[in-house]
């Protein structure tokens, strides 16, 4: 062992792993397939492995973050001595087949992006062998605040993915309403502080959807899907009026449809889970 972490995969974000490593203090071994994204590192002070199987004996807790789990598995010792915190973006089913044949292994989700790793506002995700994430944990400090998930190996990657989702379906809502009310004359730069302060009660909506989800009970004490859907209508007329793609109000308002006709009209909202559940069999 000649240093505390070795990382495996140098692309962006395994670069930026390895110079977080490096700033806050720790020892740090290198690879990568193409020697040359190593030379910056090596500048910066860490020690260069001539092999992947060199990196992954050269410390006792090695983060990886290569292509895929493909990559992962060609290059990987099978008898690795030490912690494997493997941040290749994959599949939960991935991830449960490589805990399954690794010993001490902690599969993680990296939610953020290269420049926002060594920020302890950023958060990472982990899950699987607890003593071993317990081995590593202080280390992983040095990249963001590492939430530990627990056991189950799959559950990083599922939050992961889950997360995305909400992503994109909140940047995708937010390009649809800045499309409307540009194509009225005002600006999205406009528009938007007032995009972001309505992001606070949804947060709100969600955390007591969350109790009405586990319980299987959508009580509509803020708003009925009966007022939803008839307010759904002006934003499909808005989008359609306006020439703007109507997609995704259609979406929302078919949901809406369904439910209501299904006689859950004085439900609120979070009862389109069940719409997502059934569709999903």
């Amino acid at each position: 062992m000649h240093s505390d972490v070795a990382v495996l995969g140098l692309g962006q974000m395994g670069s930026a792993l390895a110079a977080a490593f490096l700033r806050a203090g720790h020892r740090v071994t290198v690879w990568n397939r193409s020697e040359a994204k190593t030379a910056p590192l090596v500048a910066q002070g860490a020690r260069r492995a001539a092999s992947a199987l060199e990196a992954q004996r050269s410390a006792p807790v090695v983060v990886a973050c290569v292509l895929d789990y493909p990559a992962l598995t060609e290059i990987l010792d099978p008898e690795l001595p030490g912690v494997l915190v493997n941040l290749t973006s994959g599949s939960p089913e991935q991830a449960r087949e490589m805990a399954a044949r690794t010993p001490r292994y902690v599969d993680g989700g990296i939610m953020t992006t290269p420049p926002g790793i060594g920020d302890e506002r950023s958060m990472i995700l982990y899950s699987g062998d607890q003593d071993a994430f317990a081995e590593a944990r202080n280390l992983l400090f040095a990249l963001a605040e590492p939430v530990n998930l627990g056991a189950e190996p799959g559950r990083a990657a599922l939050y992961d993915t889950a997360l995305l989702g909400i992503m994109w379906a909140t940047l995708t809502g937010w390009l649809h309403a800045s499309a409307l009310v540009t194509a009225d004359g005002s600006t999205a730069a406009h528009f938007t502080p007032l995009a972001t302060r309505w992001l606070g009660p949804v947060a709100g909506f969600v955390t007591t959807y969350a109790e009405q989800v586990d319980a299987g009970s959508y009580p509509g004490t803020d708003a009925t899907l009966d007022v939803h859907l008839a307010t759904l209508d002006h934003l499909v007329h808005a989008s359609e009026v306006r020439k703007i793609d109507p997609t995704l109000p259609r979406l929302f308002h078919e949901y809406a449809r369904q439910a209501v006709e299904a006689g859950h009209g004085g439900d609120g909202w979070a009862r389109i889970i069940e719409l997502l559940r059934a569709k999903a069999v």
